[in-house]
């Protein structure tokens, strides 16, 4: 894949940072958008040259039509042609069917779902873009009942990855990858993990080098269009789960 480009939106950290240093490995060329973890997205591009590829940060408050639009001006400028995006970046707010709001489910919609549209068809119309990995939730399947607005937006998103697959093909692939147990949610342990093993049939915690390796797998794939997979150790089979 030399001379390929990938953005990663949220990059910085998290699964972000495990598939762009996977994807690096390579021979990727890597643009890393952060919102506000500049520390962390300047070390990890120097992590990513040490490996002999191209890589830089760009900053940017992803959540509206103008934004998304000043990133890619800042991606074209930095890097040039944008050959594949992977939308890693997403809010995971708390909230239940009684406290769903007008607000609350826009601000999850915004950034969940028209973000990474928005994203891919700038992409689109670039001419440059070859393939699209979404990041999903193995819960788009059944319900999460403590994050409404969130899988709400997952779920429209899961929609438009039909849409956009069909609709671009054959110029463009567009695929998703739909974490299970990979990491715990921001402030909490290992342990939160090890306690739902149960929940799926292979009673099992994955980790991130699990999901960048399925991304890059889909990068490389190109007969495939319009797939989820899901790297949850078959949670997406057993239904609704109470824990």
């Amino acid at each position: 894949m030399q001379g390929e480009t990938v953005l990663i939106t949220g990059g910085a950290k998290r699964l972000g940072r495990a598939t762009a240093l996977t994807l690096a490995k390579s021979g990727f060329d890597i643009v890393v958008h952060y919102n506000e973890s500049r520390e962390e997205a300047e070390s990890l591009v120097d992590e990513l040259g040490a490996l002999g590829i191209s890589a830089c940060a760009i900053q940017a408050t992803l959540s509206d039509a103008d934004s998304c639009a000043e990133l890619l001006e800042s991606c074209r400028d930095a890097a040039g042609d944008i050959h594949h995006l992977v939308n890693n970046a997403a809010i995971f707010p708390s909230d239940t069917l009684d406290e769903l709001s007008m607000a609350f489910l826009e601000s999850n919609l915004s950034i969940n779902t028209m973000v990474p549209f928005l994203l891919s068809k700038g992409l689109r119309d670039a001419g440059s873009l070859r393939s699209v990995v979404h990041l999903l939730d193995t819960r788009i399947t059944d319900y999460d009942a403590k994050h409404v607005s969130y899988h709400l937006s997952k779920r429209a998103l899961m929609s438009l990855i039909s849409m956009m697959a069909l609709e671009w093909a054959p110029e463009v692939r567009v695929n998703a990858v739909a974490p299970g147990l990979i990491l715990p949610p921001e402030g909490e342990e290992e342990d939160y993990l090890q306690a739902l093993a149960h929940t799926n049939p292979l009673q099992a915690v994955g980790d991130a080098q699990d999901i960048a390796d399925t991304v890059l797998f889909l990068l490389n794939s190109h007969f495939i269009t319009g797939q989820i997979i899901y790297v949850d150790g078959g949670r997406h089979l057993k239904g609704r789960v109470y824990e």
